[in-house]
């Protein structure tokens, strides 16, 4: 009895969603007051008179109208902003992704308990693997802690954008596709791409509902590792996530053309739990200096990179690991705001 009712008041990691607050409209008059503020130190008296002097016309005609529309549309939506700054900042821009939009870093690994060192790439790759399976289990289970300030629950929603994420390239926009499920939602992806010297593979974590364990993750890597070398390099499709987005996406559309299978295959990869990427290279690094792999991990073998996912984990030859992010798929106004305190208007959005 004491299990059930510990059971049933144990927090989920997404329970409280629908019950966060919506983001506000900050006051015209505040806005103007913290435009003012940012462009005095740039500005002489003259020309911030006259910048003074544009703000109140503003906020006399024009803004007052424009601060309206806000309001209106504040209030059937949770978050008025989300949508037209996923669009502008990042779905809309037509610059390749991995180098003007993607985030990446090294792991702190070679710091202490693996040093660079040739032969682990693939034994360190299955551990590091496994640890993060287990991490997408709690996360479909909803057993990671809800994060909080105080008693104050914060937007969890990121977290569901973390695994099985993807971004589709569009002609003028791209799109971002979310295959997460928790368990109580239904049915998610178990499966992972691995890129390897040009070539895609794909494989399940799961076996008759248990996830696959190191040595079994190790199989997988092994097998894939020595068919890549002892086999021609493969067409690098991947490579084409790099390209300028437009490109990117004209290209995808050919080779969809080209056999509707194609499709099937590209949804595979879009769905998939995360990427690996095998390197055949590798950085020289020391414990002061991330520079070199974090480069690396951006500009590197543009053939095991699928630039639009949202967690591509990057394995270099010597055992050293690092991961490529498509920040927009994690951008903070995406769904609603963190809440901060219950005290005024104060919201957390990053």
């Amino acid at each position: 009895m004491e299990n059930q009712l510990a059971k049933s008041t144990e927090e989920r990691t997404f329970q409280y969603q629908d019950s966060l607050p919506s983001l506000p409209v900050p006051s015209l008059e505040e806005s103007l007051k913290k435009y003012l503020e940012s462009v005095k130190p740039f500005a002489n008296k003259e020309e911030y008179k006259k910048t003074e002097e544009i703000v109140q016309n503003f906020q006399d005609g024009v803004g007052r109208k424009l601060h309206q529309k806000l309001l209106e549309r504040a209030k059937g939506k949770r978050n008025w902003l989300e949508e037209w700054w996923l669009n502008v900042a990042y779905l809309d821009a037509r610059l390749p992704s991995q180098l003007n939009v993607n985030f990446a870093g090294p792991a702190p690994y070679f710091e202490h308990c693996w040093p660079p060192k040739e032969g682990t790439q693939l034994e360190r790759g299955s551990i590091t693997l496994w640890h993060n399976l287990n991490y997408w289990q709690l996360l479909r289970k909803e057993k990671v802690p809800v994060h909080k300030v105080g008693n104050n629950p914060l937007d969890m929603n990121q977290f569901r954008m973390l695994f099985s994420t993807c971004k589709i390239p569009g002609i003028t926009r791209d799109s971002v596709i979310n295959y997460f499920r928790t368990e109580s939602e239904g049915h998610s992806p178990t499966h992972l791409t691995v890129l390897c010297r040009g070539r895609v593979f794909v494989f399940d974590v799961m076996h008759e509902g248990s996830l696959m364990t190191p040595p079994e993750i190790h199989r997988q890597l092994t097998y894939i590792h020595k068919k890549c070398h002892s086999e021609p390099d493969g067409p690098g499709i991947p490579a084409l996530t790099s390209e300028e987005r437009t490109r990117w996406a004209k290209a995808r559309e050919y080779l969809i053309s080209l056999d509707p299978e194609n499709l099937t295959r590209l949804e595979k990869i879009q769905s998939s739990l995360l990427v690996y990427s095998i390197e055949d290279s590798s950085p020289h690094v020391t414990p002061e200096d991330y520079s070199q792999v974090t480069a690396m991990i951006l500009v590197g073998d543009p053939t095991v990179r699928w630039g639009d996912k949202s967690y591509n984990l990057v394995s270099f030859s010597n055992g050293i690991f690092g991961c490529s992010c498509d920040s927009s798929l994690f951008s903070g106004f995406r769904k609603s705001t963190k809440y901060i305190t219950s005290r005024g208007a104060r919201f957390h959005c990053g």
